[in-house]
């Protein structure tokens, strides 16, 4: 199994969420924002990134992924950005100019690539001179928080051991992180951890139906469709809501200049 980015049906599967307030600060924590005329988002989904990057004031932002169906839920997303546009390309190989942008960002992308080298490389031609790198994932410590009210992804590994293996083995620690950007050339490497908030939702069924959707989530693109019910019942049994729930992934960011 697995999650298929070029079929049509998961092409707004990357689309629904607006990124929080949360990761918009520590953005804005690490990065002078007033030097950023030009941003690439690599990896860039539904553009939900994208336009965060434009909220924060970047002149023109540049989407790429490798699925043209997820393109094409990105550009509908993003009608209302005339300063954002797509285009088809590889991580490591996006056909852009070198020397174009002020800051590259990879979310959520490094745990779908081996090795992190090659994408690294390409980042740092892409970038000018002083020009910021911003690679947000997951390390394998991430992906074990225990699930809880707020953390919903922890029940995945509670309930399905299997996944942890799968989970895990995609992860790259950031040790592996830190050495890749420096043997490519990046300095001033910082590493920070971040509570994201993903979404608010008002009652049980929206966080239910999210998951029954899988919407986002492609871990559970690996369990059939009677093993993803056992994870909604348990996870209906698990979490309380009395006003609003909030739901939080952890995250690292690895922040480095040209």
């Amino acid at each position: 199994m697995g999650i298929n980015f070029h079929s049509e049906e998961n092409k707004k599967s990357y689309t629904t969420r607006i990124a929080d307030s949360s990761w918009r600060e520590a953005i804005k924590d690490h990065v002078p924002l007033e030097t950023i005329f030009n941003a690439l988002d690599i990896g860039c989904g539904g553009g939900i990134y994208s336009k965060a990057l434009s909220d924060l004031g970047v002149t023109h932002v540049v989407g790429v992924d490798f699925s043209e169906a997820i393109l094409e839920g990105a550009r509908k997303n993003c009608t209302d950005y005339p300063n954002i546009s797509f285009q088809q390309g590889n991580a490591v190989s996006t056909g852009l100019e070198s020397n174009g942008f002020n800051l590259v960002l990879e979310r959520a992308l490094i745990h779908h690539l081996k090795d992190v080298t090659p994408c690294f490389k390409e980042a740092y031609r892409l970038l000018k001179p002083d020009g910021y790198f911003i690679v947000q994932d997951r390390t394998p410590a991430d992906c074990l928080v225990a699930g809880d009210n707020s953390h919903i992804r922890g029940y995945f590994f509670e309930l399905f051991p299997k996944l942890i293996e799968k989970e895990t083995n995609r992860r790259h620690s950031s040790q592996t992180v830190i050495d890749g950007l420096a043997e490519v050339g990046f300095k001033d490497i910082k590493e920070v951890k971040l509570w994201e908030i993903r979404n608010v939702y008002c009652n049980k069924e929206q966080i239910l139906e999210d998951l029954r959707e899988r919407t986002g989530r492609s871990i559970l693109h690996e369990l059939d469709n009677q093993e993803l019910e056992q994870l909604i019942s348990h996870v209906d049994q698990a979490i309380s809501i009395e006003n609003n729930l909030v739901e939080m992934d952890r995250w690292t960011i690895w922040v480095a200049t040209k």
